[in-house]
């Protein structure tokens, strides 16, 4: 994907499972890449020239606007835009919390517009660009004691089609990638033993959640090539899709 080489890519949540093999295979192919998340030390290992490391708090809608800003005046444009920041609430509704609901949405949902918005303007006057949000098969299928976490990603999922309709007319493209059960701590961290991916790949009847076809859990680089795959020219006619990653876990049309 020679596209990217010399490019320039903004994420968020790069710190994460997913947004670590996402900056890894962007330096791969040659990208300047502008990683940030809340905490970004896990991002030093990754260090070179190409890497550029930036504490960030999507929330703060001044605080994003000013990186982008910054980064856009630094690099002439920013061409592609990755929103990977996300937060999980995992209880039964009766038992979420205001505050936990509110978090939910303020980093998922309202988070990714902060981004998606000042990508947006930058990318207008230039007539082209590329933004994919990391949203979750979630937004798409019922799931007892995720109502915060799938409400939101599905929030996320309806604006980033919504902004994509919206850019339509200046060359800008803008898709999701939806993926299931990761190999990320996220996932992980729901486990309470050591037989937590087998119990994921089975499904659960009682709880009436499918099982994962192709028997195995995904990757973060499973995620990350889809990523990349509609960030390219590759994916040049493709907008407002909504790609998911999760070995037919969702059954989804």
């Amino acid at each position: 994907m020679s596209e990217f080489q010399g490019k320039t890519a903004f994420l968020t949540g790069a710190a994460g499972g997913i947004g670590l093999a996402i900056v890894k295979t962007l330096l791969a192919e040659g990208a300047k890449v502008f990683a940030t998340d809340v905490s970004v030390e896990r991002l030093d290992e990754l260090a070179c020239d190409n890497l550029h490391i930036c504490s960030l708090d999507v929330t703060r809608s001044a605080d994003v606007d000013r990186v982008i800003d910054d980064i856009a005046a630094q690099c002439d444009g920013i061409d592609f835009g990755v929103c990977i920041a996300g937060v999980l609430v995992n209880a039964a509704v009766v038992d979420t919390s205001d505050a936990e609901w509110e978090r939910a949405f303020a980093v998922n949902t309202t988070g990714v517009f902060h981004v998606a918005r000042a990508l947006a303007r930058h990318m207008v006057s230039r007539c082209r660009g590329s933004i994919v949000t990391v949203s979750s098969n979630a937004a798409g299928i019922p799931r007892k004691t995720m109502a915060a976490y799938a409400a939101s990603k599905a929030a996320s999922t309806m604006f980033t089609r919504c902004l994509g309709l919206e850019l339509a007319e200046y060359g800008i493209r803008c898709n999701i990638v939806a993926p299931g059960s990761t190999l990320t701590p996220m996932q992980t961290g729901m486990w309470s033993d050591a037989s937590g991916g087998e119990q994921v790949i089975k499904g659960s009847l009682e709880n009436y959640k499918t099982g994962i076809p192709l028997r195995k859990l995904a990757t973060p680089e499973d995620v990350a090539h889809s990523v990349l795959f509609l960030l390219s020219d590759k994916a040049g006619h493709i907008t407002m899709a909504d790609i998911y990653v999760d070995g037919g876990a969702a059954l989804h049309a």
